[in-house]
């Protein structure tokens, strides 16, 4: 079409179909008012006058096909009156679209605005303090920006269930910041996630398990540690697995997965049994509330198996789960488990510029003059630590050690800590499972390790090697010669035999340094079996018990000056002796000497980190 002087066409911008045409000839336009519609793959796009004028021609109807540049309308260029572009339709601000109206109205259900009884239990109140923001860009976490929890997902439990019985599917997840005023918003970002037990009593719906696929993925790829609220009741049988027992899920192999490359942090606040105790008990630490019931099944899958009736309440309570070693932090309520979760996870946040040491001059007598009286290791611990930094994991288990996450002028450090008070600090097997599994987990998160040896050696006897102590002892040996970040070996009393050796990697050469305090003594076993079993002849020959007693002495002490950690430092066995309030020192220069070791967040140091 031929387009003469002072006319302004309007061709087609793309290929596509003439939907409508809103001029006819002879109409007066303004510049940017709707002349026709195109359609193109789908999708409706307004053709505007790009001047004011009359329309001279118009070439083309509803379902007429055009090439692009083909033109459609002719507009000659006239005053009309307002050359001015036409105003865009003033906007309500506050109008809701139906179809916002209905997310709300999903949103309002989910944030339990709608089920007003379900609210005191819900996830979100108890858990809120954990994070900060919680971003609405994830739209298939279902994020929300109301700065208290990320808000649930619009899907119902299934297609047989209302939403407003089930929002969610009863699993809150989102992504968020912990600790951020501590260690900035990028270094604080964490997944984290919850069943919420008031949706079919926090079991595992279809959906449920595919938004945790979700966000594994997501915490795989980026890297970021994860907290997890466990509470419930495990698998929901049903009409949601439409007959299929639902095997093909990938829950249970990508949460696993995920141990070892990121932080698990697993809490539960009350009833945890089966599927949801599955995922519990993958988490590097488990967090437990007073009144909490863990279990591998609930009560209905007991009595199922034909094995008893039993309340919830009588299955894994705490005072089963805390001694035995599953749960890792017993503490008093919701509020405490948020802020130990807090605490936890920001040993593997990174260092704090601010910090408080005590005065060092009190690790001088911490240990007494008298080798035979026991002491307090803890206090040696937090004496060390920075003040109000000690965390200590599993203290109701394997008591025959400590172990514990402290900083050191701002700096992450794990500690393990033969405990004299509790059979002399001989390493039974669950003092030895006990450091192995901490051992692995400050190893595969790049803390480095201060082993504190006060022992007379591995525990024996007929009744300890029912325990499998021989296997189980053997996993320190294993875990400690293994890691490769820093480790440091200080000698607070006692370092006899294997035990010793356990606490050193297996060589005093291993650590990156091995020092003594001045009340450290050493050898191959104790000094007092040594001198009845090496001298049993010689006492059996003394009949006066007064002369026996004399000479056991004599030798003993013979055999301490021998093995006092003066004499056994000039061997060099030990790199120095050191005066205790210098110990803080020591550490501080150990951490700086390798703060560049090789770490790199984006692989695994271990395959992963062991569940027990």
């Amino acid at each position: 079409m031929e387009v003469h002087f002072g006319q302004t066409a309007v061709p087609a911008p793309m290929q596509g179909t003439v939907v409508s045409v809103a001029v006819t000839p002879g109409d007066v336009v303004r510049a940017g008012a709707e002349v026709a519609v195109l359609e193109a793959m789908k999708m409706e796009h307004v053709l505007a006058a790009p001047c004011a004028g009359i329309v001279r021609s118009v070439v083309v109807g509803a379902g007429d096909t055009l090439y692009e540049g083909e033109i459609l309308v002719l507009i000659e260029e006239a005053d009309v009156g307002d050359t001015g572009e036409v105003a865009a339709a003033a906007v309500d601000l506050d109008r809701i679209r139906p179809d916002l109206a209905e997310v709300l109205e999903r949103h309002a259900v989910g944030l339990d605005e709608a089920r007003p009884g379900a609210w005191p239990a819900a996830a979100r109140p108890g858990i809120a303090p954990l994070g900060r923001t919680w971003p609405t860009s994830l739209t298939t976490a279902r994020g929300s920006s109301t700065g208290r929890w990320p808000s649930p997902s619009s899907a119902p439990a299934s297609t047989s269930t209302g939403s407003s019985n089930s929002p969610a599917d009863g699993m809150l997840a989102g992504l968020g910041t912990v600790n951020a005023s501590l260690f900035g918003p990028q270094a604080s970002q964490a997944v984290v996630m919850a069943y919420d037990y008031t949706v079919f009593a926090g079991t595992q719906g279809q959906i449920n398990h595919h938004k945790k696929d979700r966000m594994f993925d997501i915490a795989e790829r980026s890297r970021l540690p994860v907290v997890f609220l466990a509470e419930g009741g495990g698998g929901r049988p049903g009409a949601d697995w439409e007959g299929s027992p639902g095997f093909d899920l990938s829950t249970f192999h990508a949460w696993p997965r995920l141990s070892g490359l990121v932080p698990l942090v697993g809490i539960t606040t009350g009833r945890c049994f089966a599927g949801n105790a599955a995922i519990l008990g993958v988490c590097d630490v488990i967090i437990a509330t007073e009144g909490s019931n863990i279990g591998m099944g609930g009560p209905a899958m007991i009595e199922g198996g034909g094995l008893g009736v039993f309340k919830p309440e009588e299955v894994g309570p705490m005072d089963v789960q805390v001694p035995n070693g599953v749960v890792d932090l017993a503490v008093a309520d919701e509020a405490e488990a948020v802020r130990v979760a807090k605490q936890y996870l920001g040993y593997f946040q990174g260092n704090l510029g601010d910090w408080e040491e005590h005065d060092q001059r009190q690790l001088r007598h911490v240990v007494p003059e008298n080798r035979l009286r026991i002491y307090d290791v803890r206090r040696v611990i937090e004496l060390i630590a920075d003040v109000g930094t000690m965390l200590e994991l599993r203290p109701a288990f394997g008591l025959a050690m400590v172990t514990a996450l402290v900083r050191v002028e701002g700096r992450p450090l794990g500690i393990v800590a033969n405990n004299a008070a509790h059979l002399g600090g001989a390493i039974d097997g669950d003092a030895a499972d006990k450091a192995a599994r901490f051992l692995q987990l400050c190893d595969a998160f790049g803390i480095p390790v201060l082993m504190l040896c006060d022992t007379p050696g591995i525990m024996v006897g007929p009744e300890v090697e029912k325990t499998a102590l021989v296997r189980r002892a053997s996993r320190l040996f294993v875990a400690a010669a293994n890691m490769s970040v820093p480790m440091f070996t200080l000698v607070l009393r006692k370092a006899y035999g294997l035990g010793a050796l356990g606490m050193a990697a297996g060589s005093f050469r291993t650590p990156l340094w091995s020092v003594s305090w001045p009340t450290g003594e050493f050898g191959g076993m104790g000094l007092e079996g040594f001198v009845r079993l090496g001298f049993r002849k010689e006492l059996e020959a003394l009949t006066d018990p007064a002369e026996k007693q004399a000479f056991y002495e004599t030798k003993l002490a013979e055999l301490y000056d021998v093995g006092k950690a003066m004499n056994v430092a000039t061997h060099f066995e030990l790199d120095d002796v050191i005066d205790p309030a210098m110990t803080r020192t020591w550490i501080a220069r150990g951490m700086a000497a390798t703060a560049n070791y090789e770490f790199s967040p984006s692989r695994k140091r271990r395959p992963f980190v062991d569940t027990w």
